[in-house]
């Protein structure tokens, strides 16, 4: 019996390692990747695939993720919620472009979307942040935009209206900056999504 548990381990270290060659090699690629796992949690890699079990892989700030929704479901979403961004927005007097560059780097516009922690919605609201805001469901999209907003508004209050350091916050936790004596923390994540904000923000000031 143990000899099989290595055997399956051995198994499972290799596909790793193979999948993480794969994705390593896919930014010179220009071909989509897809991604499909069997009943017994075989990944299938491919750029051609045979059956809808298959789903498109995209580079994001998180790293490689399935894609949730098409790029018609993102200018659709977009279209929808804008006035409920807008308003919100102008309401509590903040840049609906920065509203815009969070919802865009957060959740693509994906009322829907769930991250692998647990964060919920346009603006990606964890269980904690949703309690203290008052927001009771965080996949309705105007208290998911209302509760991240105020959060949002807060840090930039608790940070002296320092942009970069209120977003690494809204990723990391307050806490996270101030551990590190007010600076973004040395976190990839954090880091890359602080960068990915602040170049939406920046391209949708502009389109303005």
């Amino acid at each position: 019996e143990s000899s099989i548990t290595a055997m399956r381990k051995s198994r499972q270290l290799r596909l790793f390692g193979s999948v993480c060659l794969l994705l390593l090699m896919l930014p010179a690629a220009n071909a989509d990747i897809y991604k499909f796992v069997d009943k017994n949690g075989r990944v299938y890699l491919t750029d051609k695939p045979t059956h809808s079990g298959y789903k498109i892989l995209v580079k994001t700030w998180k790293g490689w993720e399935e894609k949730k929704n098409s790029w018609e479901d993102y200018k659709k979403n977009r279209k929808r919620f804008t006035p409920v961004i807008n308003r919100i927005a102008d309401r509590h007097k903040l840049s609906s472009a920065l509203l815009h560059a969070v919802v865009t780097a957060e959740s693509s516009y994906d009322p829907n979307a769930i991250s692998r922690a647990g964060a919920v919605g346009l603006m990606q609201l964890m269980p904690g942040t949703a309690q203290r805001y008052g927001v009771q469901n965080r996949k309705d999209p105007v208290s998911n935009v209302e509760g991240g907003t105020r959060y949002l508004k807060d840090l930039l209050s608790m940070f002296n209206n320092n942009l970069s350091l209120a977003l690494a916050a809204y990723n990391a936790g307050e806490n996270a900056v101030k551990k590190y004596k007010n600076q973004i923390p040395p976190y990839k994540e954090t880091q890359r999504y602080v960068t990915k904000v602040l170049g939406y923000y920046k391209e949708y000031k502009a389109a303005m």
